[in-house]
C-alpha cells in the first residue's frame, strides 16, 4: 500500500489480526488493547515468512521468540514499550477520534515524501520471501499437532500436542 496505514487497535489483537497489525505504519491502540500470538498454544501452526521477517524488524528476533514461544498476550503499556503500539488512548470513544487525527494529521502532509519513505523502509527490511519459507509452513499445517490444535479450538478444549 502506497499510503500510510493506520490501526485503530480496541481490545485482543491476536494471531492473524496482530499479523495485521503489524503490517500497519501507525498502529493507536487502547489502555485495554493486548497484542499476541498465541498460536503455540492454540493452533500449533507458524506464521508465515513475511510476518515473521515483519515482527522481527518490528520488536527484534529476541522478542519476536519470546512473543511466540511463551504464545503471550502483552498488555497496552508493555506493547507500546516493544513497538506493536505507538501510541496508547484511554478507550474505544477516543480511539476513533485519535485514529481520525492521526489520518488527518498525515494526510495533509507531502504525500511523495510519504510513499517514499514506505518505501525506503520496506527495501531495508530483509523479509523473507514465500518460497524460503514453504517447508517451515508445511511442516507445521501439515503436522498432526496441527490437526489437534484445530480440533481442540473448534471444540473448545484444550490441546495435546505431541510434536508430531
Amino acid at each position: 500500500c502506497r499510503v500510510p496505514v493506520i490501526a485503530a487497535i480496541a481490545g485482543a489483537c491476536t494471531g492473524g489480526g496482530a499479523g495485521i497489525a503489524a503490517c500497519c505504519d501507525i498502529r493507536i491502540g487502547t489502555a485495554a488493547t493486548r497484542i499476541g500470538f498465541p498460536i503455540a498454544r492454540t493452533l500449533g501452526n507458524c506464521l508465515s515468512m513475511s510476518n515473521i521477517s515483519r515482527l522481527v524488524s518490528l520488536i527484534g528476533p529476541a522478542r519476536t521468540k519470546d512473543l511466540i514461544f511463551k504464545a503471550r498476550l502483552v498488555e497496552a503499556p508493555e506493547a507500546l514499550a516493544l513497538g506493536l503500539l505507538n501510541e496508547i488512548v484511554p478507550d474505544v470513544e477516543t480511539l476513533q477520534r485519535r485514529a481520525d487525527e492521526t489520518a488527518k494529521l498525515v494526510a495533509g502532509h507531502a504525500p511523495i515524501t510519504l510513499e517514499v519513505t514506505k518505501e525506503a523502509v520496506r527495501r531495508i527490511r530483509r523479509t523473507l520471501s514465500r518460497d524460503e519459507g514453504e517447508d517451515l509452513i508445511l511442516k507445521a499445517y501439515m503436522s498432526e499437532d496441527f490437526r489437534e490444535g484445530m480440533d481442540a479450538f473448534l471444540n473448545k478444549r484444550a490441546p495435546n500436542f505431541k510434536g508430531k
